[in-house]
Formats: structure tokens, C-alpha cells, sequence
């Protein structure tokens, strides 16, 4: 989606590589993690008020979860591309992280009060459609 619908670089210069890196990490380190994640918020986080547990487990999934999923998204991106973890972490997490803090804590706030913990990885899924465009984007510049 990003290379077509974001770069537009059309189909004959199509990254077959950084789409199947993509759909690799997805499937095979995100939606297991995130499953079991969100999980653990259910069991753990608790409060004896509804949204006092909701700003928990959005803080927690912030601060834990989120910054830890970047890093290892940019860290396991470079080495499949064969480049520098370090390089890309220093060039694109800080930035990543902010523009992070600027959508899912709204997406997870509502996530948390109104989805069931069985549907929660499906609502973070299709949000992720465009934010994993995102990125792919972000992660193909530091090339560049």
C-alpha cells in the first residue's frame, strides 16, 4: 500500500523484498505479540474505576508496548535489509515514536472501552493499514 498508494511508484517498481519483509513481520512478530499483549492489559491492569483502567492500560501500552514494538519494527527491518540497526534507529525512532503518540492512544483509548478483547487486534489491524504505510515509508527513507 505505501509504495503504490503513498510513493506512487508504480507496479513494474514494485518492492517484492519490502513487502514480503513487511508481511513477515506482521505476521510472524506483531500479531502474536500484540494478542498476547493485549491479553496480559486485560488480566493486569484492573482498577476500581473503568476509565482510571483505560488511562492505564493506554499509558502502559505506550510507553511498554509501543516504543519496545518500534524499536524491534526498525531494528529487524535493517537487518533484513542488511543495513545498520543503529543508523536507522538513530535517523527514524525518535521521529516514528512521536507521530506514534499522536494516533494510538486515541485509537487504544476507544479500543479499550468500547471493543472486546477479542476483536481488539482486529480494530489495531485495519488502523494499522495506514499506519504501516507509514512505516514502510519512514523505514525506506532511511536508505535513501
Amino acid at each position: 500500500m505505501a509504495q503504490q498508494g503513498v510513493e506512487k511508484v508504480g507496479v513494474d517498481k514494485h518492492n517484492l523484498a519490502r513487502t514480503g519483509r513487511m508481511a513477515l513481520y506482521g505476521g510472524a512478530v506483531f500479531g502474536p505479540a500484540a494478542t498476547t499483549w493485549f491479553k496480559f492489559l486485560q488480566q493486569r491492569i484492573n482498577l476500581r474505576n473503568q476509565n482510571a483502567t483505560i488511562a492505564a492500560r493506554v499509558l502502559t501500552d505506550q510507553t511498554v508496548f509501543a516504543s519496545t514494538n518500534l524499536f524491534c519494527f526498525l531494528s529487524s527491518m535493517a537487518i533484513m535489509e542488511g543495513t545498520s540497526p543503529k543508523d536507522k534507529l538513530d535517523s527514524t525512532y525518535w521521529p516514528a515514536l512521536q507521530k506514534n503518540w499522536m494516533l494510538w492512544p486515541v485509537v487504544q483509548a476507544i479500543n479499550f472501552k468500547f471493543v472486546p478483547l477479542d476483536h481488539r487486534v482486529l480494530v489495531v489491524n485495519f488502523v494499522s493499514l495506514g499506519w504501516n504505510c507509514y512505516l514502510s515509508y519512514i523505514n525506506s527513507q532511511g536508505k535513501k
